[in-house]
């Protein structure tokens, strides 16, 4: 009997053992459990931000290729709209400088007011004045007169200028160190960058009177 009981104590005291064991192996696993299944979700919500983070990154590349584009083709097209309403400008305003070539009294008064502009600018001297050849008769019976207005106290040579023009004047000192072309075509050049600002300005209904730009 004494033996049973001690064999009946052996096995109890092995079956606590198990239990115990079993109870720390249920319990480990569980932890393992927990900590794999919090690291894998940690993995899962990195992953899932590197993802929002490379989504974000190439969304805003794309929408900066687009934006880029988009101010590309409406920089071109700004640029071809201010180059046809220039263009456009310089057709009126040739049309109204041709207007005033056939206005002899009017044509006179710029002629002067551009060649005493000339005579201001360009050093002390005698000058020479090129204008076109259908100039010449208009300007020849009152030459003398318009250049002591102009250019007091300097000799004024008039010569036939060579090149196209709608009209004006070139106007260089006699050694041909310095020039001042007050030709149509040279002051509009001169004028191309406030005639572009006027071109857009008349976009807006808003531009300046063109005959400052002509005649000032």
């Amino acid at each position: 009997m004494e033996a049973e009981a001690q064999v009946s104590q052996l096995e109890q005291a092995l079956l606590r053992q198990a239990e115990t064991l079993a109870r720390e192996h249920l319990h480990n696993a569980e932890s393992a459990r927990l900590r794999i299944a919090n690291e894998t979700a940690e993995r899962l919500k990195l992953l899932e931000e590197r993802e929002i983070l490379s989504a974000k990154a190439e969304a805003e590349r794309l929408v900066r290729r687009h934006t880029q584009a988009a101010e590309t083709r409406l920089a071109g097209e700004l640029d071809r709209m201010r180059w046809a309403l220039t263009e456009a400008t310089l057709a009126q305003v040739r049309v109204a400088f041709q207007a005033l070539v056939r206005d002899d009294a009017r044509y006179l008064a710029v002629l002067e007011d551009w060649l005493a502009a000339a005579a201001r600018a360009l050093p002390e001297g005698d000058l020479v004045v090129e204008a076109r050849a259908e100039d010449q008769p208009l300007l020849r019976p009152v030459w003398d007169e318009l250049c002591r207005r102009a250019a007091p106290g300097r000799s004024v040579a008039l010569q036939v200028l060579e090149q196209a023009s709608e009209g004006g004047l070139r106007v260089c000192t006699a050694d041909g160190r310095a020039r001042l072309d007050q030709t149509f075509e040279a002051r509009s050049a001169r004028l191309a960058e406030e005639l572009a600002r006027v071109a857009m300005e008349r976009l807006f209904a808003s531009a300046p009177d063109l005959g400052t730009l002509v005649y000032g």
